[in-house]
């Protein structure tokens, strides 16, 4: 029978190893938690994955040459699907297996390659996943990692599962919402610039050549047309010149300390950024705390992954807070990114015991208020748009009419 060495943290957290007989990893597993241990590490003594290649056990699997990484949705479906396996009770390396077997090939499916193997080689789930940091963040190893830990790994899945379905959720919600007021105004800005380009220089010709003193309105058309027409690249280049400079901006954390609190800053768009940083801030470390993440840990871990650094420097004033004995409310209401509502319900749930339920909750009100938000601003921008849409016409056919009354007034003396 193979013997598995291990390590694990005793009922008073000290180190321990040993080796215990086991027919595979899981089995190995459930073994020294039957002793009362929290295994760490888990690997098979010897080279059993190497003779079973040899002898032929295994297919060789190969892996597509790929590029880029796994998007949002595709690792949350995996996540859910992972879940309902484990929950079912089949054991972990069998689910990973069956959900590799399904997916097309890609980036998660050569990773899962990888971590279904390295588990039949004696590792636990959690660290088989910390080898693929571009698939699975820190968030999600240490979620799984605490399940192991506890022996709830179904559990965790299922809160994982929630979780990343809820954030993609609010994800498309603003992404759907704004669709609409950029493709109009993608379209209106290429039909007024076609226009520009195009249509006015043939009436400018048509007014010298008749020799017609013009208003300043059509003056003030023509320039911009020859404006226009005669520097259109750097028109192009405009979008392309900000994303870089803010890429290179926020190189440093000073960068994008700036560029978030710009962002934040904004009227309406400033809300809904806020609003969702701040509920995705809860929502992580709401579900961190519910899978027993030590509170440090977790407050480490979401704040490299809040991803606006306004917020992350909060975070790490809540982190030094605790430490230091004290409290999460205060260095929250200090820090003024979060509203008076969110510190005292975090407040409360700290007094209850209940902390992460109220941040889950927090979350939740939050992720409606970014949603009423976002559809207050798209019933806004369709009257804006209107409007601009309206004056710019005007404002182009105006000026074109003038100087035609004006030559037809003459042409009739």
């Amino acid at each position: 029978m193979p013997v598995f060495q291990y390590q694990a943290l005793n009922q008073t957290g000290q180190e321990v190893q040993g080796e215990v007989e086991a027919l595979s990893s899981t089995e190995a597993i459930n073994k020294i938690r039957e002793m009362q241990f929290y295994p760490t590490s888990v690997k098979e003594k010897g080279r059993r994955r190497q003779a079973a290649a040899v002898a032929g056990a295994a297919p060789v699997r190969k892996k597509a040459l790929t590029i880029g990484g796994v998007k949002s949705k595709h690792l949350t479906q995996f996540t859910r699907q992972l879940s309902t396996l484990v929950d079912a009770g089949l054991p972990i390396v069998r689910s990973v297996r069956i959900l590799e077997n399904q997916l097309r090939p890609g980036v998660l499916k050569n990773a899962l390659m990888d971590v279904s193997d390295d588990i039949e080689g004696g590792a636990t789930f959690s660290e088989a996943l910390a080898k693929h940091t571009k698939v699975f963040d820190r968030l999600y190893c240490n979620m799984v990692k605490a399940g192991e830990a506890g022996g709830v790994l179904d559990v965790i899945l299922q809160r994982l599962a929630d979780f990343k379905e809820k954030s993609e959720r609010l994800k498309r919600r603003i992404i759907g919402a704004m669709i609409y007021p950029v493709v109009v105004i993608s379209i209106a800005g290429l039909i007024l610039t076609g226009i520009m380009i195009f249509i006015i220089p043939s009436f400018k010709e048509m007014f010298d050549d008749f020799k017609v003193e013009l208003p300043q309105m059509t003056k003030t058309l023509i320039a911009i047309s020859n404006w226009l027409r005669y520097n259109y690249l750097f028109l192009l280049l405009v979008p392309v010149i900000v994303f870089v400079a803010v890429k290179l901006i926020r190189r440093n954390r000073g960068g994008r300390y700036v560029v978030d609190l710009i962002k934040m800053r904004l009227p309406i768009f400033g809300q809904i950024i806020n609003k969702s940083a701040v509920s995705r801030f809860s929502r992580t470390l709401g579900t961190l705390i519910q899978s027993s993440v030590p509170i440090l840990e977790a407050l480490n871990i979401v704040r490299d992954t809040t991803g606006n650094e306004v917020l992350a420097r909060a975070i790490s004033n809540v982190h030094d807070s605790i430490r230091e004995g004290e409290t999460v409310a205060e260095p929250l209401r200090q820090s003024r990114v979060c509203d008076e509502m969110v510190v005292n319900m975090v407040d409360v749930g700290e007094q209850t015991g209940d902390l992460d339920k109220m941040l889950i909750k927090v979350a939740d009100a939050y992720d409606e208020d970014v949603d009423n938000l976002v559809n207050s601003m798209v019933s806004l921008l369709e009257p804006l748009l209107i409007v601009f849409l309206g004056g710019a016409v005007g404002f182009i056919v105006i000026s074109l009419f003038l100087p035609l009354v004006r030559l037809i007034e003459e042409l009739g003396r």
